[in-house]
């Protein structure tokens, strides 16, 4: 049994760790807005920070998950017993010239996909134009390997920066990086802090047409209005998992308030009292349903944590 009360005297007096949560219901934290609660809800400020706490639940045999923004991620309603620890708080970005042709452009694992798409299209840096309109923090587009639109993560990256169960940062180049699609194979335990991505110059309003472009296409296709936790399921080789959905007659269907979004078959999206309970009976359904008529199971690309249903 935790002692919440406890442990966040201590993470923030005795640590300096400011910003602990105890038995913090995740639907606030979440992009679907569901959730139960969490033990710990941690958001070390820096790379030091995060050494420390990892520390102070290792010591104490305590389970600890890292988080990103929590957009992919569902919690289920029983909770998770232990502390998550969001990157959010890791901030940290410095441009790097590398002549007049690219640049290498450093972000820590907290940075939103958006800010660092800004940024690009404010100094002039072609690259990173297929991460327009993604939602989540970097750490976890290097994770999962996000792509869209004829990009991936793995086309950018050249350094990763993996903080080691031993407590050592480690940069890993990208030749030794195993990526694979919507994933990236890291030994056990170890968290990206961060990384590097090489971009290319070109002129900003060319940058700028192209993210608008990508921008306008997912507010066309994606039910934007509504929470979500973006797409539920991988695209199994040459069929769209949304595709497959719809033709199986799911669009719109819905499980309490959980839905098959009208717009796009692989986005479940809560339609405002859903229940982490009432999206894993949906994607079960559509796992279900899609399997009996094609023979293809779906692979889940949303995290799914916790205690319960």
């Amino acid at each position: 049994m935790i002692d919440g009360a406890k442990l966040k005297n201590e993470l923030q007096l005795l640590h300096g760790v400011k910003e602990v949560a105890v038995d913090e219901p995740m639907s606030r934290h979440t992009s679907i807005g569901i959730g139960g609660k969490v033990d710990v809800f941690v958001v070390p400020a820096s790379v030091e920070e995060l050494k420390r706490t990892l520390a102070y639940f290792d010591e104490r045999k305590i389970p600890c998950m890292p988080v990103g923004n929590c957009t992919n991620l569902i919690v289920r309603d029983g909770g998770y017993r232990g502390a998550l620890i969001s990157l959010q708080g890791l901030q940290g970005v410095e441009i790097e010239d590398k002549g007049a042709e690219a640049s290498l452009l450093y972000a820590e694992a907290g940075v939103a996909l958006g800010r660092m798409v800004d940024l690009s299209v404010e100094h002039s840096l072609g690259g990173l134009e297929f991460c327009a309109g993604i939602p989540g923090s970097f750490g976890g587009a290097l994770w999962m390997n996000a792509g869209a639109y004829g990009g991936e993560m793995k086309d950018i990256v050249t350094t990763l920066f993996l903080l080691e169960p031993h407590r050592q940062i480690k940069a890993v180049a990208r030749e030794r990086l195993q990526f694979e699609y919507r994933r990236l194979d890291l030994p056990e335990g170890t968290i990206i802090t961060g990384a590097r991505v090489q971009l290319t110059r070109r002129p900003s309003d060319v940058i700028r047409r192209r993210v608008d472009e990508i921008r306008a296409l997912r507010k066309s296709k994606h039910p934007l209005t509504l929470r979500s936790a973006g797409s539920v399921f991988k695209n199994p080789p040459g069929n769209p998992a949304g595709k497959l959905i719809e033709e199986a007659g799911l669009k719109g269907f819905r499980t309490g308030d959980a839905q098959v979004s009208e717009m796009h078959g692989n986005f479940i999206v809560n339609r405002g009292k859903a229940r982490a309970g009432d999206i894993l009976e949906l994607i079960d359904v559509i796992r279900e349903k899609v399997k009996k008529r094609t023979g293809i199971l779906l692979e889940t690309e949303v995290k799914i944590i916790g205690d319960g249903i």
